[in-house]
């Protein structure tokens, strides 16, 4: 037996690197799922079906933290005989090339990533986040890219709430206590885009010009938040369709908020997952709307979920062109400046970023998200600016039409535009996408070469205060060259200024920290903009200046929430507590309030806020420190490390 299973082992090791895709292909996966939310635990029945491509006797699933499994029905002599770290291996005398295959396999597990029990207002809440190759935590399947695989889902769980996968609703049986939602793909896809979303929502569909369904899912208490959230959905898709020039690949399109997800958004395969943060009333529109996420994610429907890099290395022609894509989706909304003020935004970032020495090839499995997300949309652009907008765009379409539902590299891209344009493309490569160094000077010469707009925002610059800066600040020109003026020289503001529209007057509210008495009128106007960044910054600033006006700011400000951080109520309650002589108010509620926020029960951004503004207090007390130590086992890495890091600092100060 043991050498049996030594036999076993290297020939496990073997097959791993020869990539089992080369000996086995995964057709489909048929799997139900039932929960215990109590336990954070599931159970699974699927169904696997595969094709044999060369000869082999075994072959394995990915499958972590599966404590229990039992192989059933199976098509073939053989059974489990070996489970190695993080696998299953199925083992078979009888395997034949060029046949087919499926067994069903019966698991329980208990997730410790890609899968999230949580609570949205006291109601269970689960989600996936499977990019990574972490899908196999609760469904055992093949975390390799290029394995793509037709997976259909089926969920069991309690009567009252929404259960949504991955392609189109077939059927719903509704009994006494459990309903069963089954979900249909027609299509193939890697692992890491298999997703599901269980909570409390209700729904509004439309339908898009080409006649695909359009789902937006929202929790019941914000029905009025489901048109500016949503805002433009319909149009981008349409645009996408059109200007792509492929049509949409699966059933339908749905797109669901859930709390505390661990990202913006996650482009699952026809079902985005994205940050509940994202839910905006209409002022928060107009600050920190879901436009550029829903483009973005909307995009990655063709480029990631039906044509895949092979790896990390050309892990840019997803996310770059899911960038880029999102941009001329959001030119068609907001207008050529808006587009050309982003592409100049991102040359800026990726100029500095080369100065700190971060600066990586865009062909670097390891490089930051900037270079991935900027540099790959940016590359795109000159691409298109070398060749031609129609030249790119046939490239775009064949491209993906001849590697639709597989896997691409770079190559593959280039030689698509290099066949249409008639002329090496070797040097633009080497340039643009090999090359360490952002072209930055020449990236900077494009857009002005194509954008007034950039041209005129170049030319303004007045750190070395010159006198042309306040009659620059009088003209007629763009709200982003004002603003740039105002970050750059605040003692230039007039009562002429807070005549601008709303980002020049956000702008105010961020630089002009010492307010001049003469302004103070004009300055007291921001606290009745339709922005909550305005509102925050404009009452932190008027309060600071004017004590004797305390009262009348609070009175003022004290129904404003803000954003789902609460931005603007947390200062409220620190500035109503700073006001020894401010009565209207209970201190010691108030103080509960903003304590209560630390708690597991609201999100990871209002939760980090509150405990700042406790730690500026000094008044982090027993309750505080249970909940931040709390905090370091959340399942959003960015609350971990924020709690970390403040408990040493505490601590550091208590020493």
């Amino acid at each position: 037996m043991k050498s049996f299973l030594i036999i076993l082992c290297v020939f496990f090791t073997s097959i791993s690197i020869a990539q089992q895709t080369d000996y086995v292909d995964f057709i489909s996966v048929d799997a139900g799922l039932e929960f215990v939310p109590e336990n954070k635990e599931i159970k699974l029945r699927a169904k696997y079906t595969f094709k044999i491509l060369k000869a082999v006797d075994s072959i394995y699933l990915d499958a972590k933290n599966t404590y229990h499994y039992e192989l059933h029905d199976s098509s073939f002599k053989g059974g489990i005989h070996f489970s190695g770290k993080d696998k299953i291996v199925v083992r078979s005398d009888n395997f034949e090339v060029g046949k087919t295959y499926n067994f069903t396999l019966i698991s329980f597990s208990r997730p410790k990533k890609a899968m999230y029990f949580t609570k949205q207002n006291n109601d269970n809440q689960i989600w996936t986040q499977g990019q990574g190759k972490y899908t196999s935590n609760w469904l055992p399947s093949i975390d390799d890219v290029n394995d793509k695989i037709e997976f259909d889902i089926s969920i069991t769980y309690p009567n009252g709430y929404e259960a949504l996968a991955n392609g189109k609703l077939i059927d719903k049986q509704v009994g006494d206590s459990l309903t069963i939602w089954k979900y249909d793909m027609k299509k193939p896809m890697s692992s890491y885009l298999v997703a599901i979303a269980i909570g409390k929502y209700n729904k509004k569909t439309e339908t898009s010009k080409s006649g695909i369904p359009l789902e937006y899912y929202y929790y019941p208490e914000d029905s009025l938040k489901v048109e500016p959230t949503y805002r433009y959905s319909k149009q981008m898709f349409d645009f996408l369709e059109e200007e792509i020039g492929f049509a949409y690949p699966w059933q339908n399109y749905k797109q669901v908020p859930v709390h505390d997800f661990l990202y913006s958004g996650m482009e699952n395969t026809s079902l985005t997952i994205f940050s509940d943060a994202f839910v905006v009333d209409s002022i928060g529109f107009n600050d920190r709307n879901y436009v550029s996420v829903n483009a973005h994610e909307l995009a990655h429907q063709w480029f990631g979920d039906l044509v895949t890099a092979k790896s990390g290395e050309h892990h840019w022609l997803q996310e770059g062109f899911a960038t880029y894509y999102a941009l001329l989706a959001e030119r068609d909304i907001f207008g050529d400046d808006y587009f050309y003020f982003k592409l100049l935004e991102s040359v800026l970032d990726l100029s500095r970023q080369d100065l700190t020495g971060k600066g990586t090839s865009l062909l670097d499995a390891k490089a930051s998200s900037l270079t991935f997300y900027q540099r790959g949309a940016f590359v795109l652009h000159a691409l298109k600016a070398k060749v031609g907008d129609a030249v790119f765009k046939k490239a775009v379409k064949n491209y993906l039409t001849k590697y639709q539902f597989g896997s691409v590299e770079t190559k593959d891209f280039i030689a698509e535009v290099q066949r249409l344009h008639g002329k090496s493309l070797t040097s633009f490569v080497n340039y643009w996408i090999v090359s360490k160094d952002f072209p930055y000077e020449q990236a900077f010469e494009l857009l002005k070469r194509q954008s007034v707009f950039v041209n005129e925002y170049a030319i303004v610059d007045c750190e070395a205060k010159s006198s042309k800066c306040a009659e620059q600040l009088k003209y007629y020109i763009s709200d982003e060259a004002k603003a740039k003026i105002i970050s750059q020289v605040p003692d230039l503001v007039t009562a002429d200024t807070f005549k601008n529209g709303l980002k020049v007057r956000q702008a105010i509210s961020q630089h002009v920290t010492k307010i001049p008495e003469s302004l103070k009128t004009e300055y007291e106007s921001l606290l009745d903009d339709k922005s909550y960044i305005t509102i925050e910054s404009a009452l932190y600033n008027l309060w600071t200046n004017f004590p004797l006006d305390h009262a009348k700011y609070l009175s003022k400000t004290r129904d404003v929430i803000g954003f789902s951080d609460k931005n603007v109520r947390l200062l409220w309650i620190v500035l109503n507590l700073n006001t020894p002589y401010y009565e209207a108010d209970n201190k010691r509620e108030l103080f509960n309030e903003l304590k209560q926020y630390t708690g597991e029960a609201y999100n990871a951004d209002l939760r980090m806020s509150a405990f700042n503004y406790l730690k500026l207090m000094k008044s982090c007390d027993d309750d505080c420190k249970l909940n931040l130590e709390n905090a370091k086992s959340h399942h959003n890495w960015r609350l971990v490390k924020f709690a970390k890091e403040l408990s040493e600092q505490l601590e550091e100060k208590k020493d």
